[in-house]
């Protein structure tokens, strides 16, 4: 399947049709509330597809999986059709049990947007009503709470999506839009929706997906995106503070000699980012070293294997984002069939693989940090940048963070993906424990852009102290945000609040802003 879905007439509305969605709609969706219509294409193909369920469950056909049967290790359990109602209501209350602190909004909205996906591809036999209950509690910005544990990452991301089916039922708890819990009935009456009550099948097709881990996988893959941009920026402004040189991020040296993509990317930025910089051009002038040290040399290296990895991410996640993925599954020929596609070792591969990158691009940006508070190393630079050494400490603690950070995301590049622990007496005796992967490199996402804040800060005074030198005109750009919020050397103060404001700066995308106006867009 390919991507085929469109924008309403204001531009504002995803429109989900039978062809899935883009990255981009499902980050509109997420993160900035965008609004949901189903395709009436996509309705009437669900609407088809759903008659010939209903003649499988019809009284007197032979068992057929997850229409007329239980589930997992009871599929050979025919069960009567006086009792598939409850059958459904049992097994979405049933696999509601997630435990822990409550996952972010965005998450949640991602999971259930990426399930509508799948239901309104026609291959799941739910009714339209299901699919449109679901777009409506998203219009609605109506919350279901879910929990950080419960998904093994296989037969879907089971409690996650069961908590967000219990809401259409009108049971479970759920957030409204300005974020405060209420009954769920108060909820789904104030915005005008029926529960659901679910026929055969629509239980099972509410929670058999990876939606959850493929959420946070489009937006990680966006964040990191970002970031590895703002490496670049970052070693850029290092590779000026501690008068190193721009000779290793020529071109010649980077595509025809060791032709990664990544690779010469990241050194055509930190090249283009150091562009005229007098600092550069008094160290070329001085001509008193020969090489810098691997943490400044080896940048391109290191940030275009991330990239690397980001695009080999990319792949995968536009392959599951054409993914229709239910258990039993509708083929088109009308044949209803089990089947292993909600495995997600796919996905929990590249969730860990990201990780792994982040907490590398993390290392790296802590030891350039480290090189600009050492007298030893920093060519010139007072101790840990203080303005009195031994009254004042300087930026000694901000590297502490960071290397503390750097440690954590070291811990949560252990692969969650080579784990495994069996479940449903056995039937399910192979897990990929994605969702795991995927919530421990959220958290190494957000680490990575707080060490680099940590780095944009450290090597802004770095800069400040080389005065009357002046850096490259983008790099003057990215301190001149800082600036605004953040103020220059000086004695030492409350230093938390400065890191946060270089986050937040990072964060909404200012300093990349003023960045790209100087040298155009990053690669």
């Amino acid at each position: 399947m390919t991507s085929t879905t469109a924008r309403t007439a204001d531009g504002s509305a995803i429109t989900l049709s039978t062809s899935g969605l883009s990255a981009a709609d499902v980050l509109a969706v997420a993160r900035r509330g965008a609004p949901v219509q189903l395709d009436a294409a996509a309705r009437e193909e669900v609407v088809r597809v759903r008659a010939h369920i209903d003649a499988l469950a019809a009284p007197g056909h032979p068992p057929v999986y997850g229409v007329s049967t239980g589930f997992g290790a009871l599929a050979d359990t025919a069960i009567a059709p006086s009792m598939r109602h409850a059958l459904q209501r049992s097994l979405i209350r049933s696999h509601a049990a997630g435990v822990g602190p409550e996952v972010e909004t965005e998450v949640v909205r991602a999971l259930m947007l990426l399930r509508a996906r799948t239901l309104a591809s026609g291959r799941t036999g739910v009714r339209p009503v299901v699919v449109e209950t679901m777009l409506a509690l998203l219009n609605a910005q109506i919350t279901p709470i879910v929990h950080e544990y419960g998904s093994l990452g296989c037969s879907g991301d089971l409690a996650p999506l069961s908590h967000c089916a219990i809401v259409l039922m009108g049971e479970g708890r759920a957030r409204d839009r300005d974020g405060t819990e209420r009954p769920v009935p108060e909820l789904l009456a104030e915005a005008g929706i029926e529960p659901v009550l679910l026929e055969e099948k629509e239980g099972l097709a509410l929670i058999n997906g990876t939606d959850g881990m493929l959420g946070m996988l489009l937006m990680a893959i966006a964040d990191l995106d970002e970031l590895v941009r703002t490496a670049d920026l970052t070693t850029a402004l290092t590779v000026q503070g501690l008068r190193g040189r721009d000779t290793v991020f020529r071109p010649e040296l980077h595509a025809p000699l060791r032709p990664h993509p990544g690779q010469e990317a990241s050194a055509a930025n930190i090249l283009a980012l150091l562009e005229g910089s007098p600092i550069i051009a008094d160290v070329a002038a001085e001509g008193s070293r020969v090489q810098d040290a691997y943490s400044l040399r080896c940048a391109p290296q290191v940030a275009g294997g991330v990239r690397d990895t980001i695009e080999h991410a990319r792949t995968v996640a536009e392959r599951e984002l054409a993914s229709a993925i239910d258990n039993p599954v509708v083929l088109e020929d009308g044949t209803v069939t089990s089947n292993g596609n909600f495995h997600g070792a796919p996905v929990a591969y590249v969730l860990d693989f990201l990780a792994v990158v982040s907490a590398d691009l993390a290392s790296i940006a802590e030891r350039r940090t480290d090189r600009m508070l050492d007298r030893s190393r920093s060519h010139g630079l007072p101790p840990f940048l203080a303005d009195d050494p031994g009254v004042d400490s300087g930026f000694m603690i901000a590297q502490y963070t960071q290397a503390a950070m750097v440690s954590e995301m070291k811990r949560l590049a252990v692969p969650a993906s080579v784990d495994s622990i069996p479940s449903s007496a056995m039937q399910e005796d192979h897990v990929s424990m994605g969702w795991h992967a995927a919530r421990k490199l959220r958290t190494s996402v957000e680490n990575l852009r707080r060490v680099l804040a940590i780095e944009l800060l450290t090597a802004s005074r770095a800069i400040d102290l080389r005065a009357p030198l002046e850096p490259s005109a983008a790099s003057a750009a990215a301190v001149e945000v800082l600036r605004r919020t953040v103020q220059g050397p000086g004695p030492d103060r409350f230093l938390a609040p400065d890191i946060a404001e270089a986050e937040a700066r990072l964060l909404d995308g200012t300093v990349l802003a003023a960045v790209e106006e100087v040298t155009g867009t990053l690669r």
